[in-house]
């Protein structure tokens, strides 16, 4: 399937139980109940807003993020996915995932899930280590989480097995002891993010003062290897930056990102990029929740800015994200995009330091490159 042919539903649920000081998304804890049911309605009638939007696309994968979605009532769920079979065409093997945390009382929901439409789950166990899981601020242990993830295991035909590492105080030794153990679990698709310090969070307020120190340029960079010699050995291509599966268990929704596909975000915060002749419409919404349901309901969608990308701006986004995966950069696509081509003297450099490869109009970051992919970035985009 081509990036044209791919059309993805991202779906925002802004809700958590509690904000986790890494955490720079756009999650919102409220202690009062939620209306759920009130929030899927405004979520169906906001995507009812976007079909009018798409005229005779194919949903080809559909991500309900957040927050935490696993929140969600299935009944929800299923309003929602009811909502997207009535508004879209929906390809017949679409990918339906939903991010979910392993407490027990959040597993309780998976066969509801599994019934509403759900076919398959990116599990947030974080980490295997007790200790970290509270610093992290997760309402989970490992114990736990290694139960909810069977479980999910059993009912869902595709489940993801999600990580944090280079977390404070992780050594090689620590890390390659978790991630064999995870490895020995896993179901062939493994996310395995580094611990990024991001402005807006507790974790960057600490770490300014000094209370939060997390593993140096170089420490960082043996764990990364690390991650990728493990997950090779137990067949998990590096199929992006931070994503390993087995052949065909990738994640389809983000490699539509990756592939700069296009897509409908619903719900507070939710970003979009939709096809308008040669330009694109990059579109954000409201990210307040009850503000956004109140734009939804007086005007049909929450959105808050709607902004036309140049060929020449989606050429650059096009870039940035497709350098991530290994099966990198379309040239013929970039240079119908940008209106010319990448300084062939500057691919020669990158190739000659073994940051980049180039077979054909396919250019892709090698292994060494992916470590320095900013650097490999910023050069290309010049």
């Amino acid at each position: 399937m081509t990036s044209s042919d791919a059309f993805g539903i991202y779906v925002h649920w802004p809700f958590c139980k509690a904000k986790c000081p890494y955490c720079d998304f756009n999650s919102h804890v409220r202690h009062a109940p939620v209306d759920t049911m009130s929030f899927a309605g405004a979520l169906a009638r906001e995507l009812a807003w976007f079909a009018t939007e798409t005229p005779g696309r194919t949903v080809t994968s559909i991500f309900f993020g957040g927050g935490t979605p696993s929140l969600m009532p299935p009944a929800a769920v299923a309003h929602v996915l009811d909502a997207i079979a009535t508004l879209w065409r929906v390809s017949p093997d679409v990918e339906t995932t939903l991010e979910a945390n392993p407490t027990s009382i959040e597993a309780e929901n998976f066969r509801g899930y599994r019934t509403a439409g759900i076919n398959r789950v990116s599990v947030g166990v974080q980490a295997l280590v007790d200790a970290d899981l509270r610093a992290l601020g997760r309402q989970h242990s490992a114990t736990e989480a290694i139960a909810a993830f069977r479980l999910a295991a059993s009912i869902f035909p595709r489940v993801s097995f999600d990580m944090i590492y280079a977390r404070p105080g992780q050594t090689p030794d620590a890390w390659k002891a978790e991630l064999s153990h995870a490895l020995a679990e896993q179901q062939g698709h493994m996310s395995l993010y580094q611990l990024t310090i991001e402005p807006g969070t507790a974790y960057f307020d600490l770490h300014a003062q000094g209370r939060l120190v997390t593993p140096g340029e170089e420490p960082a960079a043996e764990l990364y290897d690390l991650t990728q010699e493990l997950t090779e050995k137990a067949g998990l291509a590096a199929y992006e930056v931070s994503n390993h599966a087995r052949p065909g268990d990738e994640s389809r929704h983000n490699l539509l990102y990756w592939r700069y596909g296009e897509y409908a975000g619903a719900g507070p915060g939710a970003h979009s990029r939709l096809a308008s002749g040669r330009n694109r419409r990059a579109l954000i919404a409201e990210k307040h929740p009850e503000t956004w349901r109140s734009l939804v309901e007086t005007q049909d969608h929450g959105i808050v800015s709607d902004v036309a990308v140049t060929p020449e701006e989606q050429a650059q986004e096009y870039l940035l994200m497709a350098l991530r995966i290994a099966e990198g950069v379309d040239l013929s696509r970039y240079g119908a995009l940008a209106g010319r081509g990448i300084d062939a003297a500057r691919l020669a450099s990158l190739a000659e330091l073994d940051l980049v490869t180039l077979e054909g109009q396919r250019l892709a970051a090698t292994a060494r490159g992916r470590k320095l992919l900013n650097a490999v970035i910023a050069e290309l985009a010049v």
